[in-house]
């Protein structure tokens, strides 16, 4: 799971019909949670932290169609943190004018470090990328498998116990235990590669 995969180039593709509901079912499981994470870090209370998801979703659909995606300038990704990132500035903004307040005395302070964060931001963007895209696999698989197999996986590759340890607890042998994390391992790539593709 070390690598970062990107946004499959299909499920793009998919999100420019706006009546495909499987694309965009997997899109906001996967980016929604993202988006929400990035702006209750920034300060955003939990309603802005919504409507701001729902502002950049909605931007996202506004614009997917027109988007001429070419992974040699950017990943979707990125293109996406830029569209969060801009809409957060905006909303913060908005905060600051007169007559309104977010009643949050830290979002001032947040938007004026945004600039001078950008490399930390997108690193977290990329690890909170990352940490979804594997939770959202996990959901998907994890009915696929019996208990033990999945804490064989769970507790050798998650907890990091040692595999010994594992099949003690689990009254397995060490190797049930790792051909347990192989499978479980193996399924998780294959439905990240059908949704996300490594190589954008």
């Amino acid at each position: 799971m070390n690598d970062t995969p990107a946004t499959r180039l299909s499920l793009l593709v998919r999100l420019c019909d706006a009546r495909d509901d499987d694309a965009w079912s997997q899109f906001v499981e996967i980016y929604a949670p993202l988006v929400y994470g990035y702006a209750r870090k920034h300060g955003l209370q939990d309603a802005d932290a919504a409507d701001l998801t729902q502002d950049v979703l909605q931007a996202v659909s506004g614009a997917i169609r027109r988007l001429d995606y070419d992974p040699r300038r950017g990943s979707f990704r990125g293109w996406l943190f830029t569209v969060v990132r801009n809409k957060l500035r905006n909303f913060l903004a908005a905060q600051k004018r007169p007559g309104r307040g977010s009643g949050d005395s830290d979002a001032l302070h947040l938007l004026n470090e945004v600039p001078a964060r950008e490399e930390e931001q997108e690193a977290w963007w990329d690890e909170e990328y990352e940490r979804r895209v594997f939770a959202w696999a996990a959901e998907q698989v994890r009915s696929r498998f019996s208990e033990s197999t999945w804490q064989a996986f769970w507790q050798t590759a998650i907890e990091g116990k040692t595999g010994p340890d594992a099949a003690k607890e689990l009254r397995m042998s060490v190797a049930a235990v790792y051909l347990a994390k192989g499978r479980v391992m193996a399924r998780l790539k294959e439905i990240i590669r059908q949704t996300l593709d490594e190589s954008m």
